[in-house]
Protein backbone atom coordinates (compact mmCIF):
# COMPACT_ATOMS: atom_id res chain seq x y z
CA UNK A 1 0.00 0.00 0.00
CA UNK A 2 1.47 3.18 -0.40
CA UNK A 3 1.63 5.83 2.23
CA UNK A 4 0.74 9.22 1.85
CA UNK A 5 2.42 11.72 0.03
CA UNK A 6 2.53 14.53 2.70
CA UNK A 7 2.11 12.90 6.48
CA UNK A 8 4.32 15.52 8.01
CA UNK A 9 4.63 18.92 7.45
CA UNK A 10 7.36 21.78 8.36
CA UNK A 11 6.39 25.56 8.41
CA UNK A 12 9.16 28.08 8.29
CA UNK A 13 7.92 31.32 10.04
CA UNK A 14 9.90 34.65 9.71
CA UNK A 15 6.96 37.26 10.25
CA UNK A 16 6.44 38.05 6.57
CA UNK A 17 2.83 37.93 5.52
CA UNK A 18 4.05 35.26 2.96
CA UNK A 19 5.16 32.99 5.76
CA UNK A 20 2.00 33.29 7.53
CA UNK A 21 0.38 32.25 3.71
CA UNK A 22 2.58 29.37 3.96
CA UNK A 23 0.89 28.50 7.21
CA UNK A 24 -2.73 28.88 6.31
CA UNK A 25 -1.85 26.80 2.92
CA UNK A 26 -0.20 24.15 5.62
CA UNK A 27 -3.66 24.36 7.61
CA UNK A 28 -5.89 23.78 4.93
CA UNK A 29 -3.53 20.73 3.58
CA UNK A 30 -3.31 19.41 6.86
CA UNK A 31 -7.49 19.90 7.03
CA UNK A 32 -7.55 17.88 3.45
CA UNK A 33 -4.95 15.42 4.14
CA UNK A 34 -4.94 14.75 8.11
CA UNK A 35 -1.02 15.84 7.66
CA UNK A 36 0.72 16.32 11.16
CA UNK A 37 1.76 20.46 11.04
CA UNK A 38 4.88 21.98 12.88
CA UNK A 39 5.95 25.36 12.50
CA UNK A 40 9.40 26.90 13.01
CA UNK A 41 10.80 30.33 13.75
CA UNK A 42 14.62 30.87 13.73
CA UNK A 43 16.03 33.60 15.20
CA UNK A 44 19.20 34.84 13.12
CA UNK A 45 21.64 34.26 15.78
CA UNK A 46 24.58 33.59 12.79
CA UNK A 47 23.70 36.98 11.09
CA UNK A 48 24.02 38.19 14.78
CA UNK A 49 26.86 36.99 15.08
CA UNK A 50 28.54 37.78 11.82
CA UNK A 51 27.43 41.31 12.60
CA UNK A 52 28.62 41.57 15.77
CA UNK A 53 32.21 39.99 14.38
CA UNK A 54 32.14 43.04 11.46
CA UNK A 55 31.99 45.39 14.23
CA UNK A 56 28.45 46.67 13.19
CA UNK A 57 26.82 45.83 16.21
CA UNK A 58 28.60 45.81 19.67
CA UNK A 59 27.86 42.70 21.91
CA UNK A 60 25.41 44.51 24.16
CA UNK A 61 23.04 45.45 20.36
CA UNK A 62 23.41 41.99 19.34
CA UNK A 63 21.78 40.53 22.80
CA UNK A 64 18.92 43.65 22.97
CA UNK A 65 18.15 42.43 19.43
CA UNK A 66 18.33 38.17 20.28
CA UNK A 67 15.71 39.15 22.71
CA UNK A 68 13.51 41.03 20.52
CA UNK A 69 13.84 38.70 18.08
CA UNK A 70 12.53 35.96 20.26
CA UNK A 71 9.72 37.55 21.44
CA UNK A 72 8.56 38.38 17.98
CA UNK A 73 9.10 34.79 17.04
CA UNK A 74 7.80 33.61 20.24
CA UNK A 75 4.09 35.74 18.92
CA UNK A 76 4.42 34.95 15.53
CA UNK A 77 4.57 30.75 16.52
CA UNK A 78 1.35 31.84 18.96
CA UNK A 79 -0.67 33.39 15.93
CA UNK A 80 -0.08 30.43 13.47
CA UNK A 81 -1.24 28.31 16.30
CA UNK A 82 -4.15 30.36 17.16
CA UNK A 83 -4.62 30.04 13.45
CA UNK A 84 -4.63 25.92 13.39
CA UNK A 85 -6.59 25.98 16.30
CA UNK A 86 -9.42 27.67 14.94
CA UNK A 87 -9.83 25.39 12.08
CA UNK A 88 -9.57 22.10 14.30
CA UNK A 89 -5.80 21.54 13.41
CA UNK A 90 -3.34 20.66 16.19
CA UNK A 91 0.75 22.32 15.31
CA UNK A 92 3.22 21.98 17.03
CA UNK A 93 5.93 25.17 17.16
CA UNK A 94 9.18 25.16 17.83
CA UNK A 95 11.81 28.33 18.19
CA UNK A 96 15.48 27.56 17.44
CA UNK A 97 18.65 29.91 17.04
CA UNK A 98 21.00 29.69 14.69
CA UNK A 99 21.22 29.72 10.68
CA UNK A 100 17.67 30.06 9.27
CA UNK A 101 18.53 27.36 6.34
CA UNK A 102 20.36 24.74 8.67
CA UNK A 103 18.44 25.24 11.28
CA UNK A 104 15.07 24.64 9.22
CA UNK A 105 16.53 21.36 7.38
CA UNK A 106 17.83 19.74 10.68
CA UNK A 107 14.16 20.37 12.43
CA UNK A 108 12.96 19.15 9.13
CA UNK A 109 15.03 16.27 9.48
CA UNK A 110 14.68 15.30 12.76
CA UNK A 111 10.75 15.66 12.93
CA UNK A 112 11.39 13.50 9.42
CA UNK A 113 9.32 16.08 7.36
CA UNK A 114 7.45 15.34 4.02
CA UNK A 115 7.65 18.31 3.25
CA UNK A 116 8.57 21.85 4.31
CA UNK A 117 6.72 25.12 3.01
CA UNK A 118 8.37 28.52 2.78
CA UNK A 119 6.44 31.80 1.90
CA UNK A 120 6.69 33.26 -1.49
CA UNK A 121 9.37 36.21 -1.47
CA UNK A 122 7.40 39.32 -1.49
CA UNK A 123 7.08 41.42 -4.70
CA UNK A 124 8.64 44.93 -3.79
CA UNK A 125 10.10 43.87 -0.56
CA UNK A 126 13.39 45.73 0.18
CA UNK A 127 15.19 42.65 -1.30
CA UNK A 128 15.82 40.70 2.29
CA UNK A 129 18.90 38.87 0.51
CA UNK A 130 19.32 36.70 3.72
CA UNK A 131 15.87 35.20 3.31
CA UNK A 132 16.24 34.35 -0.51
CA UNK A 133 19.66 32.87 0.54
CA UNK A 134 18.20 30.64 3.22
CA UNK A 135 15.55 29.53 1.15
CA UNK A 136 17.97 28.46 -1.71
CA UNK A 137 19.97 26.92 0.78
CA UNK A 138 16.81 25.06 2.10
CA UNK A 139 16.05 23.59 -1.35
CA UNK A 140 19.94 22.58 -1.64
CA UNK A 141 19.85 20.77 1.66
CA UNK A 142 16.66 19.44 2.50
CA UNK A 143 16.14 15.97 2.52
CA UNK A 144 12.65 16.36 1.56
CA UNK A 145 10.30 18.34 -1.03
CA UNK A 146 10.01 22.09 -0.71
CA UNK A 147 6.93 24.34 -1.55
CA UNK A 148 7.12 27.65 -1.90
CA UNK A 149 3.44 29.41 -1.35
CA UNK A 150 2.42 31.73 -3.98
CA UNK A 151 -0.98 31.23 -3.46
CA UNK A 152 -2.82 34.67 -4.15
CA UNK A 153 -5.91 33.46 -2.75
CA UNK A 154 -5.07 31.96 0.17
CA UNK A 155 -6.78 33.98 2.71
CA UNK A 156 -9.91 33.41 0.78
CA UNK A 157 -9.58 29.89 0.76
CA UNK A 158 -8.65 29.77 4.43
CA UNK A 159 -11.50 31.61 5.63
CA UNK A 160 -13.72 29.25 3.36
CA UNK A 161 -12.88 26.59 4.93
Amino acid sequence: MIKPIFQKVLILINGSESSIHAAQYGILMAKLYHCTLKAVYVVDTATLKQLTLSKIFVAEESSEYESSLTADGNRYLSYVSELAAAKGIKMETQLLHGGIWSETVQAADEFEANLILLGGVEKGSSGDETLRDSHKLILENAGCSVLCVNEQQIEQLYKLV
